[in-house]
């Protein structure tokens, strides 16, 4: 007779298993969660805008949940399209699908799977974020792919990341007003900036490969370009701030933002790979900066129904 208190012998997972699933993880960079912050904190801003400072709920769970799925499905398919250029650069070669860790049609699979999650969270906002999002999903799968044929795939990449916002607003408010292009142009001006810091970590290895890049576009006027398109964000800021009757707290974070962006500048003067790689890191402290500002307004200047 078998004694019921006798412990059943726990379920373990095959160590190959278990190192292909972390494999997973790796091909969607979630051990590197910059990129997802790159992404949330434009949709954050937008989200907080379009509630004056009491985002709904559920649309505020869906996006936060959309950004992780979306930015992982993006990394997914920008390596599979990269495969047989992840080899040649230095950085990149160690990647689980140049590698040979993961097979590309393994990570196709992952793409889809990814993909109809994302189709889910999107069947549960209303139709005008529905049909935004069909647009969002066109320019998650065109860029990784447009950086073969243009010498600006930053500013596509821009309005990747910066789509969330015209989505977040619409989804909060049923429409995408002036306001929420108005933060989509500086979510893309934003982009194109600290992509531009990253881009030129790779120049080297990418005019070897042939890949394109605004980095190899600007060349030497790279450090002098970055800070026209800095300046140009602080000042769409400063519009939002206007639009969107924000006060003393926002543009106190656009002020720090200013800071942090001479800070870069100083980070990337020798143009060389580490300095312009913390650059491209760092930039995510702007995103949060301009957000707490946002924030602190809504806290202590609460809007008033009418």
């Amino acid at each position: 007779m078998t004694n019921p208190l006798k412990k059943k012998p726990a379920i373990r997972l095959a160590p190959g298993f278990i190192k292909q699933l972390q494999n997973y993880v790796f091909l969607m960079r979630l051990d590197k969660p910059i990129g997802v912050w790159l992404l949330l904190w434009p949709t954050l801003w937008a989200l907080w805008l379009a509630g004056e400072g009491h985002p709904d709920a559920g649309v505020f769970t869906v996006f936060i949940l959309g950004v992780i799925v979306m930015r992982s499905a993006g990394c997914v398919l920008n390596d599979f399209a990269d495969r047989n250029i992840d080899p040649y650069v230095e950085r990149t070669r160690t990647r689980p699908i140049a590698s040979g860790a993961v097979a590309p049609a393994e990570a196709i699979t992952l793409f889809v799977a990814l993909a109809l999650v994302a189709v889910g969270l999107a069947a549960m906002l209303n139709p005008p974020a529905q049909l935004l999002a069909v647009i969002a999903a066109g320019l998650t799968v065109v860029y990784p792919f447009i950086k073969r044929f243009i010498s600006i795939p930053q500013f596509v990449l821009g309005a990747a990341f910066g789509w969330a916002v015209p989505m977040a607003f619409a989804a909060q408010t049923g429409n995408a007003p002036q306001l929420a292009w108005l933060v989509f142009g500086t979510a893309l001006i934003w982009a194109v900036i600290y992509d531009t810091f990253y881009a030129m970590v790779d120049r080297e290895d990418d005019l070897k490969v042939g890949v394109k890049s605004t980095a190899i576009l600007f060349g030497d006027a790279d450090l002098f370009v970055i800070g026209g398109l800095q300046l140009l964000m602080l000042v769409a800021l400063l519009f939002v701030g206007k639009m969107a009757e924000l006060g003393f707290w926002f543009y106190g974070a656009v002020a720090i933002a200013a800071i942090l962006m001479l800070y870069h500048q100083w980070l990337a003067r020798d143009r060389q790979e580490a300095g312009c790689f913390k650059a491209f890191q760092h930039n995510h402290y702007i995103g949060m900066i301009v957000f707490v500002g946002i924030v602190l307004h809504y806290t202590f200047n609460p809007v008033v129904p009418a």
